[in-house]
């Protein structure tokens, strides 16, 4: 990670300048303003507090010459979220605005997930000037290099002199402009030296209203041409993990492949894609009479043991399409082979014939008849019902929370011959914190209507994020919470086996399934966002066919208890039936 250095100080002035040519703090937080406007940044969220009040005003000033978007959350765990969403839908950078002390630790989850998933998040962090630093001064403490190999670069920046170099070097190092270095988050940290406030003469320029773009998010279909003959036939399946993208559609209908693909891929559609293809893997391995030859990869896979023990087969030889550095993986750390273009990949994947291509297809779709009937047969809404109506009605930007509901759609949501929504996931480090403000971020964002999945675990976990203050742009967002009252993915787990073994009493139930009696209803309107209930899948359907504006929840209840049974049996009814298709092949 490249470290911009702080001058040498000079005796006598702590940052190494001249005290007649030192910067005010209005002065340089208006050049760090126009650098990060000039490099691109068109959305800010500020966090409240003094000493990053001269960011704040001149954003504001920024502001009503209509040059920059800001928001305001007084959360900066869910401010650092809320710029990660921005920057997920706008592609571009987004900065989050703290002050000095906790505030800037808050950002931590956020800039971990920025780094894995390649986000290019901008933290600026204000600081004490270096005289207070180590003297015990209120609210200091050790800022600089405080994410440490989180971020792709980190500049302590003294009071008083420039910030231009080091914010254009940061901009260039989130955009993933260093050699062999992906995008992601930079760190900022701006000390600034009182006065904090403009002088009395200085005000606010005239407003101008904001001319506001709306940046390209609708999916993607992309074209290859089709596999040359001359390649050799093999029984290859292509894998689209997360962010994969439409490139790994087109490879599969251009090489004729079944297409194996994860809902965060956005690769999850078209002719070749294959539902519920986590339950079908068993099905072609070794001692099978078609086992899989060769995996060719996109993206990052995150979602399934079977697609886990496919990677890790010995005899199943794969390779990973990589054209650009990834932040997901060190190179040498996967056993896949690396491959920059898609010449090379075609070479290694070969084409299919349409016997194997035939086979997976009618597998899939006998697999994809099975699971419906053993999910439609349940009286109530469950897991995998409501991801199957979720991922059907989305349209624009859909958001999966982690935990059980995006693996839900990976079962049971059936590839569309066309995608209707860009998918959103945080899959670099899949944890379940900041998933309301990373929706709100998209759909301020993507500036269109947006849907998110989520765990009532994962919704309480950041419940927080539903604040918006008075004035505050309100998203076209509708939060669809899977409410049963706890946390059900345990329970998939070997935890579940645990505790049917009755060993450990209610351990489980207590440590891993954390059983609750919130009222989401009530925390809805504490917040003013409009709520309903629904405990079926009619239900359901009816409240997902309206139309998406400002923020909704829809809460659908469900029983955890019967999950892992309910799992069992459309694992047994998809057997049965890949097994009749494959005995006929």
């Amino acid at each position: 990670m490249p470290n911009e250095p702080a001058p040498e100080a000079t005796p006598g002035f702590p940052d190494g300048d001249d005290p007649e040519a030192q910067l005010s703090a209005l002065a340089a937080a208006r050049i760090a303003v126009d650098v990060l406007l000039d490099g691109g940044v068109r959305h800010v969220v500020v966090s409240p507090g003094s000493r990053s009040a001269p960011m704040a005003y001149a954003l504001a000033e920024a502001s009503a010459a209509g040059r920059v978007d800001l928001l305001v959350r007084i959360d900066e765990r869910s401010a650092g979220f809320t710029a990660l969403g921005l920057a997920l839908s706008t592609g571009s950078p987004a900065a989050v605005l703290t002050t000095s002390g906790t505030a800037v630790g808050n950002l931590m989850p956020a800039v971990m997930e920025a780094n894995h998933a390649a986000v290019p998040l901008i933290v600026l962090s204000a600081d004490r000037p270096e005289e207070l630093r180590g003297t015990g001064a209120n609210q200091t403490t050790v800022q600089p290099d405080l994410f440490g190999d989180q971020v792709r670069f980190a500049a302590d920046i003294p009071a008083g002199t420039s910030p231009e170099r080091a914010i254009q070097t940061g901009l260039s190092a989130a955009a993933g402009a260093f050699p062999d270095l992906p995008p992601g988050p930079v760190q900022l940290n701006l000390a600034f030296r009182d006065p904090l406030v403009p002088s009395p003469e200085e005000g606010l320029p005239e407003a101008v209203e904001r001319t506001r773009y709306r940046v390209g998010t609708e999916p993607l279909v992309m074209n290859l041409p089709p596999a040359a003959d001359s390649l050799p036939e093999r029984r290859t399946v292509v894998l689209a993990g997360h962010d994969a993208g439409p490139v790994a559609e087109a490879f599969a209908r251009a090489h004729n492949l079944p297409l194996l693909a994860e809902p965060s891929s956005n690769s999850r559609f078209g002719p070749n894609a294959v539902g519920p293809y986590r339950l079908l893997l068993e099905h072609f391995g070794p001692s099978s009479a078609q086992p899989i030859e060769r995996v060719v990869l996109f993206g990052r896979p995150t979602l399934s043991r079977p697609v886990a023990a496919l990677l890790a087969r010995d005899d199943v030889e794969s390779a990973l399409y990589q054209p650009v550095p990834v932040a997901w993986y060190e190179p040498g750390r996967r056993t896949e082979l690396p491959l920059e273009n898609l010449a090379d990949l075609a070479d290694f994947a070969g084409r299919g014939t349409s016997a194997w291509l035939d086979t997976w297809l009618l597998a899939g779709s006998a697999a994809q008849h099975a699971l419906d009937q053993v999910v439609s047969a349940e009286a109530a809404a469950t897991g995998p019902s409501v991801a199957s109506l979720v991922w059907k009605h989305a349209r624009g930007q859909l958001l999966l929370g982690s935990s059980n509901g995006i693996r839900d759609v990976d079962l049971a949501g059936v590839p569309a011959t066309d995608p209707a929504a860009t998918v959103y996931a945080n899959r670099g480090l899949a944890g379940i914190d900041g998933t309301i403000s990373t929706a709100t971020g998209i759909a301020l964002g993507g500036r269109q209507e947006t849907t998110a999945l989520m765990g009532d675990v994962t919704f309480l976990h950041e419940a927080g994020g539903l604040l918006l203050g008075a004035g505050e742009e309100q998203p076209d967002l509708r939060i669809v919470v899977l409410n049963d009252s706890g946390g059900a993915i345990f329970g998939l787990l070997e935890h579940g086996g645990v505790e049917e073994g009755g060993r450990y009493g209610d351990v489980v139930e207590r440590l891993f399934g954390t059983p609750h009696s919130v009222d989401i209803a009530a925390l809805a309107a504490a917040y003013g966002v409009a709520h309903s209930l629904v405990s079926t899948t009619a239900g359901l359907a009816e409240a997902l066919a309206r139309p998406v504006q400002g923020r909704s929840i829809v809460e659908v209840r469900t029983d955890r208890r019967s999950l892992r049974q309910l799992h069992a049996r459309i694992k047994e009814a998809v057997a049965a039936a890949v097994e009749g298709v494959l005995a006929s092949r």
